[in-house]
């Protein structure tokens, strides 16, 4: 945020801004800029899923529009979407209704303020940064229970229900995985987390000590589930719900809740290379020419990819089998990873 507030400073014109001004302009250009990123997301991962299902499948996925493989087919969706009649059903709560998507789309967009990207480039460096993520992604529970209640419609609110219950569960072993490296770091700042791993990626936490690596799988399958993707897309099965808590809405209100499924699913697979992977730290000394915000996005979307190589290999579980894994498998073994890392730490000296 200061290099982007310095270089605004610097532009012709704006030398006698406040410091007031500097600072709303600075924020104004990072929510754009991450509001931006949050529609590539969208665009990107839609022809980037069909691709990876094709190829699972054995078939070749959209090859028609734009011609070579297929790449505008996510265009041509989002230009269709945006075309679409806005329709609220009569019998709706309508000021609920309207606000649910945008709320849904605010927690994602206020999380992505304390990632960071490359050395000093963070819109927001907070010293509780990663617990700040985690609080504010919590919004998105409630806009789909908003969803699901403002709808009027059994099916909307069943999946909005669902989806509350698989979301506030998984959170618990979603944050438990991340106490170790807590721990490590000695700070929340998402900053230090990443510098804390520098050096190679025998650094990384994901291999500090075998309870790590656990830790990780551990992150890695809640957040499939937090994000309501296959197999644990409980809130959407459309065998039983038609849609789930969005089932009743159309044109770009819908475009908000499909923008926020792949910008959280980007989110969370960030947090795990920051986490885990060492953030924008290449795995090798002599890659360290690679800039640090690509070798930070390559990682996040090789973590989409084995999220959705996960969601076309295995089948959808039922609700019984998805409340058993998180409370009384993941949930233990998450504890047993925070207890077991702490006494290697201590074993060890490491403890901060």
């Amino acid at each position: 945020m200061d290099a982007l507030i310095a270089l605004i400073q610097k532009m012709p014109g704006n030398a006698d801004m406040s410091a007031q001004a500097l600072h709303i302009t600075a924020a104004s250009t990072m929510a754009a800029l991450m509001f931006t990123v949050m529609a590539l997301c969208a665009i990107i991962f839609t022809l980037m899923e069909r691709k990876v299902a094709g190829f699972i499948q054995s078939r070749f996925g959209p090859m028609r529009t734009g011609r070579w493989h297929g790449w505008a087919q996510a265009v041509a969706d989002m230009l269709k979407i945006l075309g679409k009649e806005d329709i609220i059903p009569a019998e709706a709560d309508k000021p609920l209704f309207a606000f649910a998507p945008i709320l849904v789309m605010l927690g994602s967009l206020l999380a992505w303020a304390a990632i960071p990207w490359a050395p000093g480039f963070v819109a927001a460096d907070l010293d509780l940064g990663l617990f700040y993520i985690f609080a504010v992604s919590s919004l998105v529970i409630i806009g789909i229970l908003m969803a699901g209640w403002a709808s009027n419609n059994k099916w909307a609110l069943y999946g909005a229900a669902r989806g509350a219950a698989q979301m506030i569960s998984y959170e618990i072993p979603l944050a438990l995985a991340t106490i170790p490296v807590i721990m490590y770091t000695g700070s929340l700042n998402t900053q230090d987390i990443v510098i804390a791993q520098q050096g190679g990626f025998w650094n990384w936490y994901i291999v500090r000590d075998p309870f790590m690596f656990v830790a990780f799988w551990m992150y890695f399958i809640a957040s499939i589930a937090e994000t309501n993707r296959g197999p644990f897309d409980m809130p959407e099965t459309e065998s039983e719900l038609v849609a789930g808590y969005h089932i009743e809405y159309t044109g770009m209100r819908f475009a908000f809740f499909f923008l926020s499924e792949y910008a959280n699913l980007f989110l969370v697979s960030l947090i795990a290379s920051l986490v885990f992977l060492g953030g924008w730290w290449a795995p090798l000394p002599f890659l360290n020419f690679v800039p640090p915000a690509l070798t930070f996005i390559i990682k996040g979307v090789l973590m989409v990819f084995f999220n959705m190589w996960v969601r076309w290999t295995l089948p959808r579980v039922r609700v019984d089998q998805l409340m058993h894994l998180c409370w009384k498998v993941m949930i233990p073994i998450a504890l047993i990873c925070v207890l077991g890392s702490g006494i290697w730490q201590m074993a060890s000296g490491q403890l901060n």
